[in-house]
């Protein structure tokens, strides 16, 4: 089960916030406003926000664009993950992907089947990683976006949280994630200690 190790300390990221929406302006934006109070309440920075319709190409130029900037080592995505004709945000971000992180959808259906049921497996939420770029796509509904982060990000992008975290796939100075021996001396100091 994760934890945060004490003897580790956080580490601030530079998250970027788009959030993919025909309809929305910025005053409307209740997912994207959700997700800049989370991550820069849990102490990252909050490095640039934007609106884009759904559109592939759209998606792609935001994304490729802030993937090259050494300030933004995570993107978090919100909207355009549903089965409609406009939701395209799983098609945009697949071919950019160097590696998927197929975990990330399957934990967030999970978590959200306790809220929605069975229309979780209507989402299509995904998740990647582009050069050191993180990118994390769900639902853009706020409920959903609290999902993504309170159940699964806020640990995932701490560097205090073993035995694993994604901290040092964006940060090459970052401690890598505990090893097997690492993890069960923890253990051991941990149970001595309680």
């Amino acid at each position: 089960m994760a934890h945060v190790h004490a003897d580790t300390p956080f580490t601030p990221l530079g998250i970027a916030v788009l959030t993919v929406s025909d309809t929305r302006g910025f005053d409307e934006d209740g997912s994207g406003d959700l997700l800049s109070e989370r991550l820069t309440e849990a102490g990252h920075a909050l490095v640039e926000r934007r609106i884009v319709p759904d559109d592939v190409y759209r998606i792609r130029a935001v994304v490729s664009d802030w993937v090259v900037r050494e300030d933004i080592q995570v993107i978090l995505i919100n909207g355009g993950t549903g089965f409609t004709v406009r939701d395209t945000t799983p098609e945009a971000l697949a071919p950019l992907f160097d590696k998927a992180v197929d975990g990330y959808g399957e934990l967030f259906r999970q978590l959200s089947r306790e809220s929605i049921g069975t229309s979780t497996i209507q989402s299509r939420a995904v998740a990647g990683l582009i050069e050191r770029t993180l990118v994390f796509a769900m639902p853009g509904s706020p409920r959903a976006c609290a999902t993504a982060w309170d159940g699964i990000l806020a640990a995932q992008l701490d560097a205090r949280t073993r035995p694993c975290n994604f901290v040092a796939m964006v940060l090459p100075e970052a401690r890598r994630c505990a090893s097997r021996q690492e993890r069960a001396d923890e253990e051991m100091t941990e149970g001595a200690s309680a």
